[in-house]
C-alpha cells in the first residue's frame, strides 16, 4: 500500500509465535510465524510508532514425536498443552495492560489465545467480543468433523462444544457469548457446522453476503455485533479468508475470497474503529508459498491494523 501515517494510539505490542501445524491437515505452517517475522513484522510495526515487545516462540512439539491419539481429534494432547501455555502468556500480556499479537500456526491456536484473554477479561469482570475472518467457520467437533484436524474445531471448543480438553482451558466456561461473534468471508461450512451456527446463533457473513452487501456495509453490521456490551475486541485472521490468487501459502486455500482491498479494508475498519484489543494472523504456510509473497501480504495487513493508511 501506499505511504504510511504514524498511529496516534500507540501500544505496546507482544508478539507471540505458535509454530504449529498439528491442528492442520497438511505440514508447513508451524513455519508461519518465522515467515512473518522475515517479512519484516517488527520494523513495520516499530515504524508506525509501536513499542514491539518479541516473546519468541513456544516450543511445540514435532509430529514425529507424537502419537496421533484420537482419530477424530488428532494430537489433541499436545494440541491442548500448546494451548494452555499460550493461554497463560497471553493472559499475562493482558496483565501488563499490552497487546497480545499471536502468530500461528494453524487455527486451533485460537482456543489459546481466546481463552487467555476470556479469563483475564472475567476477572476483571469484562466481556469479549471476536471478529472471526476466515473461509471456515471452525466450528465443527470430533462428531461432526470430516477429517478429525482440530484446526477445524476451535471456535466450537471456546463455546462449550467440542473435545472438553480444549474446551477447559482457562477455566471450565463459554468464553465468549456467540452474539458477540462475527464470522466474516466464510465459503466453506460442512453440514454439522451448519446446524451449530443456527442453533448458537452465530453472527455470520459470508463471501455471498460480502459479494451482495459490499465489504464496508458488512463490516459495519460485524462490528456492531462484536463491540455490543463488550470491553474487549479479539480479532482472529485466517490468512485463507483472502484468495489463494493473492495468498498462496495458506493451509487450507479456497477459491472465491476476499480481494486485494476488501481484505485491507477489514483491517483498515477495525483501526479505525479502535476497538482491537488482541490479534492473531495464522495459517501461512511457505511451503505452498511464491517467494513469502503470503507472509509479505499478512505484514501489510497487520500495518493496516495497526494504524497504516493512505493519507
Amino acid at each position: 500500500m501506499p505511504t504510511s501515517r504514524t498511529n496516534p494510539r500507540r501500544k505496546t505490542i507482544h508478539i507471540l509465535g505458535v509454530p504449529m501445524d498439528l491442528g492442520s491437515g497438511r505440514r508447513g505452517v508451524d513455519m508461519g510465524p518465522s515467515a512473518i517475522r522475515i517479512a519484516g513484522l517488527n520494523q513495520h510495526l516499530r515504524e508506525l510508532g509501536h513499542r514491539v515487545v518479541d516473546d519468541g516462540d513456544l516450543l511445540i512439539h514435532n509430529i514425529e514425536e507424537l502419537r496421533v491419539g484420537r482419530l477424530r481429534a488428532r494430537y489433541l494432547a499436545e494440541i491442548t498443552r500448546a494451548n494452555r501455555l499460550l493461554a497463560t502468556k497471553v493472559g499475562q500480556v493482558m496483565k501488563q495492560g499490552h497487546f497480545p499479537l499471536v502468530l500461528g500456526g494453524d487455527h486451533s491456536i485460537a482456543v489459546g489465545t481466546i481463552s487467555g484473554i476470556a479469563r483475564w477479561a472475567r476477572a476483571s469482570r469484562r466481556r469479549v467480543g471476536v471478529l472471526w475472518v476466515d473461509a471456515h467457520s471452525d466450528i465443527n467437533t470430533p462428531g461432526t468433523s470430516p477429517t478429525g484436524n482440530i484446526h477445524g474445531m476451535p471456535l466450537a471448543a471456546l463455546l462449550g462444544l467440542g473435545p472438553r480438553e480444549l474446551g477447559g482451558i482457562g477455566g471450565r466456561f463459554k468464553k465468549v457469548d456467540p452474539a458477540n461473534i462475527a464470522l466474516v468471508g466464510i465459503r466453506s461450512v460442512d453440514e454439522g457446522e451448519r446446524r451449530h451456527l443456527k442453533r448458537l446463533g452465530v453472527n455470520v457473513y459470508t463471501m455471498a453476503d460480502i459479494d451482495q452487501q459490499g465489504i464496508h456495509s458488512v463490516m459495519g453490521k460485524a462490528l456492531a455485533k462484536v463491540t455490543a456490551g463488550a470491553d474487549l475486541v479479539h480479532v482472529s485472521f485466517d490468512l485463507d479468508s483472502v484468495d489463494p490468487s493473492l495468498a498462496p501459502g495458506v493451509g487450507t486455500p479456497v477459491k472465491g475470497g476476499l480481494d486485494y482491498r476488501e481484505a485491507h479494508l477489514i483491517m483498515e475498519l477495525v483501526a479505525a474503529a479502535g476497538v482491537m484489543s488482541s490479534l492473531e494472523v495464522v495459517e501461512v504456510n511457505p511451503i505452498l508459498d511464491d517467494r513469502n509473497a503470503s507472509a509479505q501480504f499478512a505484514v501489510e495487513l497487520i500495518q493496516s491494523a495497526f494504524g497504516k493508511k493512505i493519507l
